[in-house]
Formats: structure tokens, C-alpha cells, sequence
């Protein structure tokens, strides 16, 4: 029981790390864990018995901000949930980059690693912001002892309400890969987004975040 509660703490820092709308199918949402801040739901996904997740709040603050964090990717290891190392491979340009991302693993299983083509897009008329992660594991080569994270999509939908308030979903599907049983995989599939979740919220209200501002994000007048 212990190890297997230390494999569900390791898989709980990978599901939390990024996520992105998927159209492939209309499961229903089904609602697992709920505070006065953070909600989380699942739901089966066609051809796989891994589940989506989706974590869903609200925090009054600006578009750049929440932005701001997201791409600070060596705040990682601070906020999201059992992060070792996070940092940008290289810059594109202001809204896209490749990022790699190391979670520790209990022994006995390697560590997990994930590269990453990050990208944001804002919808000119509702303003909403997508940041969408997916998986370019190719990018660089093999890390010893590590696992290599082969399937992952994730990514952060940023919807400004009025009164400065901003709809933060965070939806994510992925496989860590080796041989992890699947029951493990959604049993992590709660936790680690909701932890990632409320941890977002204190960090986006840290000063150096809401001084941010961005030309290419444009907040709801």
C-alpha cells in the first residue's frame, strides 16, 4: 500500500504540468473533487482507458498575469505539484517556446521527463486565451534513467468575465509511458491538478506577475 501511495504522489506532479481541448469525443464530465476554489472533473476517452481530466476556477487578476506565470517556467518546481525541474529549451518568439520538464520518481521508477511545444493564441473578440503544451519528444535526445513522456496534450483556457475576474480551465490527457497500471494513472488523475490548481492561485497574486503586461494579450475592456 505504501508504494503504491508513493507511485500515485509521482503521477500526481506529471498530470499536473499543463492542457488542451480535446473534440474526439462527448463523454460526460464527471465531477471528482471540489473545494470553495477549485473544481475537478474526468471523463473516458474513446480508444483509451486513461482518463481526462479538467480542473476548473476562477481568480479576480489579469490575463497577463495568469500568462506571465504560466510562462515562467523555472517558477515551476515552486507550484506545480512534485515539479524537479522545468526550464526553456528554446524561445520562438514571444508566445511559443520548447520546454523541458523533469519530475522525480520513487524508486524503483526512473524519472519522468516531457518536451514540450508551448504556444498562446488569444481570440481577437471574446479574448480568450488558449496556452496549449504538447508533446515533442523527439526534440532532443534521451536522458539516462529517464522516461521519456511520449503522449501528452495539455493546456490552460483563460476566459475574462466582467469585474476582472478571469474562468481558468485547465484540461489535460496523457500516458507517462513504462509500466505503470492504468488504475494508478486515474486514480493521480484528481489530486495533482487540484494541488497545481489552488497552488496557481497564490502564485499569480505575487508582484511580479501582476506587473506584467503583454502586447500580444489584450484584457477585456
Amino acid at each position: 500500500m505504501f508504494y503504491h501511495k508513493k507511485i500515485l504522489f509521482f503521477l500526481f506532479s506529471i498530470i499536473s504540468v499543463g492542457f488542451i481541448t480535446f473534440t474526439s469525443q462527448e463523454n460526460e464530465w464527471i465531477l471528482k473533487k471540489q473545494s470553495n476554489e477549485v473544481t475537478v472533473y474526468s471523463r473516458g476517452v474513446d480508444r483509451s482507458a486513461i482518463k481526462e481530466l479538467r480542473a476548473v476556477t476562477q481568480i479576480k487578476t489579469s490575463l497577463s498575469s495568469i500568462i506571465a506565470l504560466l510562462l515562467d517556467r523555472e517558477s515551476y518546481p515552486q507550484w506545480v505539484y512534485k515539479c524537479a525541474k522545468s526550464h526553456v529549451l528554446k524561445e520562438v518568439n514571444d508566445a511559443e517556446a520548447i520546454c523541458y520538464q523533469n519530475v522525480v520518481a520513487p524508486w524503483p521508477i526512473n524519472n519522468r521527463d516531457i518536451i514540450l511545444i508551448v504556444t498562446v493564441q488569444q481570440d481577437e473578440a471574446t479574448k480568450i486565451v488558449f496556452l496549449n503544451s504538447v508533446s515533442q519528444p523527439e526534440y532532443i535526445p534521451k536522458v539516462d534513467n529517464h522516461v521519456r513522456v511520449l503522449e501528452f496534450k495539455a493546456s490552460w483556457k483563460l476566459t475574462p468575465l466582467q469585474n476582472g475576474i478571469v474562468n481558468c480551465e485547465y484540461q489535460l490527457l496523457f500516458d507517462p509511458g513504462g509500466n505503470v497500471p492504468t488504475w494508478i494513472v486515474n486514480a493521480a488523475a484528481i489530486d495533482g491538478p487540484f494541488e497545481t490548481t489552488s497552488n496557481m492561485r497564490r502564485m499569480v497574486l505575487k508582484e511580479k506577475y501582476q506587473k506584467m503586461h503583454y502586447a500580444f494579450i489584450k484584457e477585456l475592456q
